[in-house]
């Protein structure tokens, strides 16, 4: 990352670059890793990241908020450099990462924040915001599904597992942790492939490769069934208040639907 110089007529000065700072959190026993950078007393925005991703996915990100936004990325249990537990001994569920995001939070002080929410940062977020409207300041979402739109003729397979929690449809997703489904999340529909690092896929898929994390990752796709009735009742929640100018849910495309205040953003035009 470059830093940033002005000249004037004496001489040149040199803006230096915003740190990043790496640290881990004990929650209830999980080490909990976590990027936070800018200034302590400045407004707090988290960055929620997707699959098969971390918070690595917001190092570039993070350097362009923290002169403006104390912004914390943390890794969920089982992904980037948080702990990795046995299945035995923590569940891995969207609502168990909503609970150890929460007190992540509380440890940091972060009681009001902006939420950013990417993929599998969605249904965590969304039960963040539900659990706790007030403290909320902005919802920005990108690529969190959120209703039927989001979860078509792709989700089939996932849907079949949904169905039946089988075996067989359980190994049928599995190749979803593969090498070549991690490239694929980079790659598809990019076109000029010089423009994406290799790094990027070869981290995650380092990560995935881990004894016994292709199970934890399967553990969670079925956890999508009970989104929509929650954003349906964070829907209600949207309706029933009237956000100030700086509070306003910011959605992209169909995450929109319902959501009567929001700033749509269509990443298409």
């Amino acid at each position: 990352m470059n830093a940033t110089i002005s000249i004037n007529n004496e001489r040149p000065t040199v803006t230096a670059p915003m740190r990043i700072q790496y640290h881990k959190a004990d929650v209830d026993g999980i080490d909990v890793f976590y990027r936070d950078a800018g200034p302590l007393d400045a407004p707090v925005l988290l960055l929620l990241h997707g699959f098969p991703t971390s918070s690595h996915m917001f190092r570039n990100l993070i350097p362009q908020l923290a002169d403006k936004y104390r912004v914390i990325a943390p890794d969920y249990p089982g992904f980037g450099q948080s702990a990795m537990p046995e299945r035995s001994e923590f569940a891995y569920t969207f609502d168990n990462y909503a609970q150890v995001i929460d007190k992540l939070l509380g440890q940091l002080g972060a009681n009001r924040y902006a939420l950013y929410v990417m993929d599998y940062g969605a249904p965590i977020g969304f039960r963040l915001a539900a659990k706790n409207p007030e403290k909320i300041t902005a919802l920005i979402v990108q690529n969190g599904n959120a209703y039927n739109e989001g979860i078509e003729q792709f989700w089939d397979p996932i849907k079949a597992y949904w169905r039946t929690g089988g075996s067989t449809e359980r190994e049928a997703i599995r190749w979803l942790t593969s090498i070549k489904a991690t490239k694929w999340q980079y790659t598809n529909g990019v076109k000029d492939l010089s423009l994406v690092s290799p790094d990027t896929w070869t981290l995650d898929q380092a990560l995935l490769d881990r004894p016994g994390n292709a199970e934890i990752q399967l553990d969670l796709f079925p956890e999508w069934i009970p989104l929509t009735s929650l954003v349906l009742g964070f829907d209600l929640q949207c309706e029933n208040r009237q956000p100030d100018d700086e509070e306003l849910p910011v959605a992209t495309n169909t995450e929109a639907t319902g959501w009567p205040h929001a700033v749509v953003s269509d990443p298409a035009s």
